[in-house]
């Protein structure tokens, strides 16, 4: 797959994870970073507890994005319809964190060449089941692909090798429901 060129979307936890293997600028360098309010206020919870190397500095996290979204109860009400429509399963969006919802409520809502790169299973499995499976994006593939090897160690969930594993099988799970 050739690398992409459009918005990339991230989750808070893909910014800690960043921030935490010092792959941020490469990150926001090579693609056009965009992530929601809820997220941005996330990387700040905790901040106290965090080792100083992991602390996120809201002013420079904010200037090396490409934009940061607001989301209303309208967007995050469509994209309850709109998982409600798509499947008879238990609804997973209410289960979402609030970083999260607003990631997915605002995804929904983009016409254009969107990708979504988060390590969370939930978050995942929600995106399989609205058919979304192919903008799912591990952090290690999009770093490779703009041309950064973090010196740390990915934390595994951020892996191709476990998002491919855990969308396989998210897909299996997903599927139609056999009677």
């Amino acid at each position: 797959m050739a690398r992409h060129r459009g918005a990339v979307l991230v989750d808070t936890n893909v910014i800690l994870e960043c921030w935490r293997i010092k792959a941020w600028r490469a990150l926001a360098g090579g693609y056009g970073v965009e992530t929601m309010e809820d997220c941005v206020i996330e990387t700040q919870t905790g901040y106290q507890r965090r080792r100083q190397e992991q602390q996120i500095d809201q002013a420079a996290l904010i200037g090396s994005l490409k934009a940061v979204h607001k989301v209303g109860n309208k967007e995050r009400a469509a994209a309850i319809v709109r998982e409600l429509a798509a499947s008879t399963r238990e609804p997973l969006f209410t289960s979402l964190d609030p970083g999260e919802q607003a990631l997915w409520a605002h995804a929904l809502t983009r016409p254009d060449a969107w990708v979504l790169c988060g390590p969370d299973k939930a978050s995942l499995r929600f995106g399989v089941r609205l058919g979304c499976g192919e903008r799912l994006l591990a952090l290690e593939k999009l770093l490779a692909d703009a041309g950064h090897r973090p010196a740390a160690t990915f934390r595994s969930n951020y892996t191709t090798a476990w998002h491919t594993k855990t969308l396989g099988e998210l897909a299996a799970q997903e599927g139609p429901k056999r009677s």
